[in-house]
C-alpha cells in the first residue's frame, strides 16, 4: 500500500494539502509499522452497498428502501410530504453517495440515538410498565458471546486455532519480569 501511495505521489496523482517532503516523511514512518491487511472482493455494487449499510449506524436510507442498484444509477423510494405519497427517486451513484455522506458525522460528533420514552435512562423505568400493559413477559437479556465466537461468526476464521490447525487452550498467565 505504501508503494502504491508513493508511486501516486511521484506521478503527481496524490492530492493533499501537505508538501511533497511531508508526505514522503509520513510514508517513511508508516513503512516501519507492522500492517495486517485483509483484502477481499465485495463483488457487485449492490453487494457492497448492502454490506456497508449494515455497518453504518442508523443510515439515512433504510436498506429495504433501496429498490435497485444499476451500473450508473441507484433507485430508492421516499415519502413525498407535499404529495402525501411514496415516490421513486433515481439518481447517479455519485449523487447517491453525496446525499448519503451528508449524514455521516465528523470525528467526535455524536448523534442522538434515542429520546423520550426510549431514552436509556427512561427505558429502565418505563419498560416494565409497557410489558405489564401488553400482558407480555419481558425476555431476559441474552448472554454475551465469547470474543472468539464473535470473531468466528463475523470474520469466518477461528482465532483459537494455531498455525498448524490445533486448538489452543489457556494454560497460565506469565507474570512480566520486574524492570
Amino acid at each position: 500500500m505504501i508503494k502504491l501511495l508513493r508511486a501516486a505521489l511521484q506521478a503527481g496523482q496524490l492530492n493533499t494539502g501537505m508538501s511533497f517532503a511531508e508526505v514522503e516523511a509520513m510514508l517513511a514512518r508508516q513503512e516501519e509499522r507492522t500492517w495486517i491487511i485483509k483484502v477481499q472482493s465485495l463483488g457487485s455494487k449492490d453487494h457492497f452497498l448492502r454490506y456497508a449499510g449494515r455497518y453504518v449506524r442508523r443510515p439515512p436510507i433504510a436498506q429495504r428502501r433501496i429498490t435497485s442498484i444499476g451500473e450508473q444509477t441507484v433507485t430508492y423510494w421516499t415519502d413525498d410530504k407535499k404529495l402525501d405519497c411514496r415516490v421513486q427517486v433515481q439518481c447517479s451513484l455519485t449523487q447517491f453517495i453525496d446525499r448519503w455522506a451528508q449524514h455521516i458525522l465528523d470525528l467526535h460528533q455524536h448523534a442522538v440515538r434515542s429520546f423520550g420514552l426510549f431514552a436509556p435512562h427512561a427505558l429502565s423505568q418505563t419498560s416494565p410498565a409497557v410489558f405489564a400493559l401488553l400482558r407480555q413477559k419481558q425476555r431476559p437479556r441474552p448472554k454475551r458471546l465469547p470474543w472468539a465466537t464473535s470473531i468466528k461468526r463475523d470474520f469466518h476464521w477461528d482465532p483459537l486455532l494455531d498455525a498448524k490447525g490445533n486448538r489452543m487452550k489457556w494454560v497460565r498467565r506469565i507474570v512480566p519480569a520486574a524492570a
